[in-house]
């Protein structure tokens, strides 16, 4: 079972999306109006987006997006072999994401998940984020949520001054470059 962390593109974010495992499309169903794994995908790459793959398959996407100065929003989302990507994204998310989201002057890290979403509510805390409140009717049938996040004073250990190099070697991982939607290995047009 070989797991790769490579920059997010919209076919592999679109594939996840449309084979969802059913925690997350509770989430984002009781999140968003109307939406397509197509729009979801989109979004996703507005900031930074990666893919975890399981043997070559697309198995789950994640990242962050600045919503405004200092302020970023981290995601994640996949299919049911997600959890065999947790440990490789977790160690990529520590590694690679907090150390970029950090260089590009991030003061608050925000993620919500479901409240009964338990596997994310642990994996929340794993990651490092803070638990902060319950969002009671936050979903938009009504189902409660739960605030996370992660602050600048939370992560002192990462060294803005590490993650130079970091950056440029993530978006190269496989050529793609970070951002670009499109087929893996080439440009958006």
């Amino acid at each position: 079972m070989t797991v790769r962390i490579i920059p997010g593109t919209l076919r592999d974010l679109s594939y996840i999306a449309a084979n969802l495992r059913p925690e997350d499309r509770s989430e984002i169903d009781c999140q968003l109006d109307h939406w397509s794994p197509a729009l979801l995908a989109l979004t996703a790459l507005q900031g930074f987006a990666y893919v975890s793959e399981l043997d070559g398959n697309p198995e789950a996407g994640f990242g962050a997006a600045e919503q405004r100065g200092g302020l970023w929003i981290a995601w994640s989302w996949g299919t049911r072999r997600m959890k065999r990507c947790v440990p490789g994204i977790t160690g990529f998310f520590h590694a690679v994401l907090g150390p970029q989201i950090a260089a590009r002057g991030a003061w608050r890290v925000e993620a919500r998940a479901l409240a009964v979403n338990e596997l994310a509510l642990r994996w929340l805390g794993r990651l490092g984020a803070t638990q902060r409140c319950r969002l009671p009717g936050y979903g938009r049938n009504g189902e409660d949520f739960f605030l996370y996040d992660w602050t600048r004073e939370g992560w002192n250990h990462v060294s803005v001054a590490k993650t130079t190099g970091t950056e440029a070697a993530a978006a190269g991982a496989d050529g793609a470059g970070q951002g670009r939607a499109g087929a893996r290995g080439g440009t958006a047009g």
